[in-house]
């Protein structure tokens, strides 16, 4: 009788209401729509996040804890570097939070400003007394206790401006001088100031980045490779022009030989040493010789050698296998923005994937010496504060990217 009464209530609905398809026993008219509850944002890409800064947490304070022994940071205590890399984190979570709450459009509308003060960041700390020199290099503006590294926001900065200037100029980017020859210009107002700090490596990643933009948003592939091959050249030119670039380049090419094992060589050959000494399994956290004063830097550009001495080959693939994993999900997110016809947002996911996997891989090449020794650190493990809280809020502004994808997505407006 039950089943009866229900067979008949169903006759007695409106026919717009009826759906006449069958499911095996289930009939879906007489089936709700089940709610559905978006997931905030890609929270394993939050999770790889935060474990790749919280191992970088402790291994700076690992690589950085005999630092005190050497007389030239002797006023220091041993948790000096693990107490500032903390409150940079902090200043940073804070910061990706703020840029988390930040739309898209309002990122887009803010690319051009954001580019201009950069510019202006870049020339002022060329100034004497406003620049503080660090190893013969002036790349740092002091801001009380702290010091801020204005490269590191240029990156960002070039980032939006380039994926800003691709959408503006979607109808022309099959012309070289209405298309590439301007932004080509801005990449290089951006090195000079740079290259007088000097800081080659912060300028490698900048041109890499507007590269990428400019190849995924749709260049010419000739006019791609010519730009290539023009940054090239000029790379070369650079290196060709500058005697100490060069010294490092034949210090790479033989690092043990006795003129440069204790000379350019010697960062190279130490951090060699420290991989060799970990083989498989590493010595175990806080086991490393090199870090005891051996190995400069130990805690910046050269903490994946540490890693390599006290985790092993198992812990140096672990963190590449880490960063690959990031760096494809950020390309797939883009990817879903761009397909979504949100070509703004799907540059800045894809740019920021390149940026971190193009500086990653340049780090990682030299601390295992496949590649000539570079002043870059390893994204979100080096200490760094600058690094660390632009790093953050660009990996912030990918999480929005996936945020707006979901709701557009689900039928809903951003």
């Amino acid at each position: 009788m039950q089943r009866l009464s229900q067979w008949l209530g169903q006759l007695g609905t409106p026919d717009g209401d009826v759906l006449p398809v069958r499911l095996g026993t289930t009939r879906l008219s007489s089936t709700g729509a089940a709610p559905t509850r978006a997931q905030g944002f890609d929270q394993p890409l939050l999770w790889v996040t935060v474990a790749l800064l919280l191992w970088g947490l402790v291994m700076v304070y690992s690589a950085s804890i005999a630092m005190p022994e050497n007389p030239r940071f002797a006023r220091y205590t041993h948790g000096y570097f693990l107490v500032r890399h903390a409150m940079w984190l902090l200043m940073a979570s804070a910061a990706a939070t703020l840029a988390y709450q930040i739309p898209l459009t309002t990122w887009e509308k803010m690319a051009r400003p954001l580019f201009v003060l950069s510019l202006i960041l870049l020339a002022l700390v060329l100034i004497p007394h406003v620049g503080k020199v660090v190893y013969g290099a002036r790349r740092w503006i002091s801001i009380g206790p702290l010091s801020f590294q204005p490269s590191e926001l240029a990156k960002f900065t070039v980032l939006l401006y380039a994926a800003d200037y691709m959408v503006r100029k979607m109808d022309v980017k099959e012309r070289f001088f209405r298309a590439v020859l301007p932004m080509g210009t801005a990449v290089a107002i951006v090195g000079v100031l740079l290259l007088a700090e000097p800081d080659m490596g912060a300028f490698m990643v900048i041109a890499v980045i507007a590269m990428g933009i400019l190849f995924l948003g749709g260049v010419n592939a000739r006019m791609f490779f010519l730009i290539a091959a023009v940054l090239l050249v000029a790379f070369a030119a650079i290196i060709a022009s500058s005697e100490w670039r060069r010294e490092r380049i034949f210090a790479y090419l033989d690092p043990w030989s006795e003129k440069n094992a204790l000379a350019k060589g010697y960062q190279l050959t130490h951090a060699l040493i420290a991989i060799g000494r970990g083989e498989v399994f590493g010595v175990g956290l806080g086991g490393s010789v090199e870090k005891l004063n051996w190995l400069p830097e130990a805690h910046t550009d050269f903490l994946l050698a540490v890693i390599g001495e006290e985790f092993g080959l198992i812990g140096v693939v672990l963190v590449i296998g880490l960063f690959l994993w990031m760096v494809r999900r950020m390309m797939y997110i883009g990817r879903q923005a761009i397909a979504l016809e949100r070509v703004f947002a799907g540059l800045v996911a894809q740019g920021v994937a390149v940026w971190v996997g193009f500086q990653a891989f340049i780090n990682m090449g030299v601390n295992l010496g496949a590649l000539p020794t570079k002043g870059l650190t390893l994204p979100l493990m080096s200490y760094g504060g600058s690094a660390i809280l632009v790093n953050l809020v660009a990996i912030a502004v990918v999480l929005k990217v996936d945020r707006e994808n979901r709701t557009l997505m689900q039928g809903g407006r951003v």
